[in-house]
């Protein structure tokens, strides 16, 4: 789910007040599913706290209902239109997996790749309205293909096809269209065991892994990326290029899954471990779409101290790190996006006025000079007017 904005935070905790009563559920009641606190749900509630993914999704699984019926998706954007225009007909496609047209010409596999290559590309810059155009013919000419051949060739067909549903998941993902993303997903699954690769399959069960970080299930997210570890075991000496960016990649989600349970040490060890292979692989790559390598890593070390609204850590993370030109743009989003979530937090947190002693007195400062939220707010280029106790000399 994206980060919320204050005032989509607001309607969240809304909504959330209106399905816990239509349940008859108590605050603390709803509390104890989750499990949080009472008063972070109140908060929550009354718009005075920010609903965090995490918060929203354990809040739609003790509710019982969809995480869009919380979140509001999908959304009525008017700037996604062109990309709303595009899902009837890759539905369409979708259904249609088994109804190919086996009148249909069906190009040689390398033109076929390159197409899939352009669609990942267009992916990743996030141009979704023409990714959605691009998806329902290949998907089609895909599925053909892949009925028309046998052998060898039918499982290099079926990596493909496995590649664009991906490109499905993406678009889902973004319109917040969650139902169409796990229909996507099981064909992903589909066509990554049709493949016969064993690494790609390994690459589906990590994307396989954000259906359970959405349900805010994080110990069934830990148990299957443990799984895939174990597959792919922890020999990074003997293994090629491919197999070192599938393994890194799954530390790095296992680090996330482990900050969203609130266990910081084997989130660190799961970074630790990602950065080990990136060092062994010595350079940003993308096999499987992964994209793999030192910088995913310095972007996940920032994500999981913004799981852990650790201020100074973000900070440190910002000074430190400085992404290549050629970034994707989705992944810059993420990058720019993330220490806006802790400085949201951060000014919450804030807002309780903490008490310094100056002499035998407390004082209130709203907040300290050198807080946490000032050290973020100047490590990324922002600054704030500093609020002072009445009297004091400027």
């Amino acid at each position: 789910m994206p980060y919320a904005s204050e005032n989509t935070s607001e309607r969240i905790g809304q909504r959330i007040a209106e399905a816990r009563k239509v349940r008859g559920l108590t605050q603390l009641q709803l509390a104890q599913r989750i499990p949080c606190s009472k008063s972070l749900i109140a908060q929550v509630e009354r718009g005075h706290k920010p609903a965090t993914p995490s918060l929203t999704a354990g809040a739609a699984r003790a509710l019982g209902v969809r995480l869009e019926q919380l979140t509001g998706q999908p959304y009525e954007d008017p700037q996604r239109g062109r990309v709303h225009a595009t899902i009837p007909d890759i539905q369409t496609s979708m259904l249609s997996w088994d109804l190919p047209d086996e009148d249909a010409p069906v190009r040689p596999y390398d033109e076929l790749a390159a197409d899939v290559a352009r669609a990942s590309t267009l992916g990743r810059k996030a141009q979704y309205a023409k990714l959605g155009q691009m998806l329902p013919p290949l998907l089609d000419e895909l599925s053909a293909a892949c009925h028309a051949t046998t052998g060898t060739g039918r499982e290099r067909l079926f990596g493909l096809l496995a590649e664009v549903y991906s490109g499905v998941t993406a678009i889902a993902y973004a319109l917040g269209l969650f139902d169409l993303r796990s229909q996507a997903m099981d064909r992903v699954q589909w066509a990554a065991k049709e493949s016969a690769d064993p690494l790609r399959i390994s690459r589906t069960q990590w994307q396989r892994a954000t259906l359970f970080l959405q349900a805010a299930s994080y110990d069934r997210g830990i148990r299957l990326l443990d799984r895939v570890r174990h597959d792919l075991g922890e020999d990074i000496a003997h293994m090629d290029a491919p197999s070192l960016s599938v393994h890194g990649a799954v530390h790095l989600r296992s680090a996330m899954f482990a900050a969203r349970a609130g266990n910081a040490p084997t989130a660190r060890a799961h970074l630790d471990a990602a950065a080990d292979t990136a060092k062994r692989l010595g350079r940003d790559a993308n096999h499987y779409g992964l994209e793999f390598g030192p910088t995913n890593v310095a972007m996940h070390r920032l994500g999981v101290a913004v799981e852990m609204y650790d201020g100074p850590e973000v900070a440190r993370r910002i000074r430190r790190t400085r992404l290549p030109a050629n970034l994707a743009p989705v992944r810059a989003g993420r990058w720019h996006g993330d220490p806006i979530r802790v400085n949201e937090r951060l000014l919450f947190l804030s807002r309780r006025a903490p008490r310094v002693w100056i002499g035998r007195r407390p004082h209130k400062t709203v907040p300290c000079p050198r807080s946490p939220l000032d050290r973020v707010l100047e490590a990324s280029g922002r600054s704030r007017t500093k609020e002072r106790r009445p009297g004091s000399r400027t």
